[in-house]
């Protein structure tokens, strides 16, 4: 029995520290994947002079060979590209987090280029 509560009180340990490291790399990976297309978006436009549009979305980046494939997000939802993008820019890359909506905080946040 005291075995039995030495290894519930270790995994509860383990379980506290490991879930937090999680969720910072599920947000590193969704970082380094927007990094991906941005770079891809951005040889789009040299071969072609200009960004794809809305609808043709990132399956412009697969169909051009810039990319061998679209990534889907840590939390298994598909990048998401709108032109214009906010702030005058001429496009946004985004992740909109664990809960797939727009909004959010923690890993439920929106990450974008």
């Amino acid at each position: 029995m005291v075995v039995l509560v030495i290894l519930g009180l270790l995994a509860t340990i383990v379980v506290i520290n490991v879930m937090p490291a999680m969720d910072r790399a599920e947000r590193t990976k969704a970082q380094a994947d927007i990094s991906t297309l941005d770079e891809a978006v951005k040889m789009y436009r040299l071969e072609n002079r200009r960004y794809p549009t809305s609808e043709e979305g990132l399956q412009a980046l697969v169909a051009s060979r810039n990319l061998d494939r679209l990534p889907n997000d840590p939390w298994n939802n598909p990048y998401a590209y709108t032109v214009p993008g906010p702030d005058g820019r001429p496009y946004a890359i985004m992740s909109l987090g664990a809960d797939g909506r727009e909004g959010g905080d923690g890993e439920n946040e929106d990450l974008s280029n």
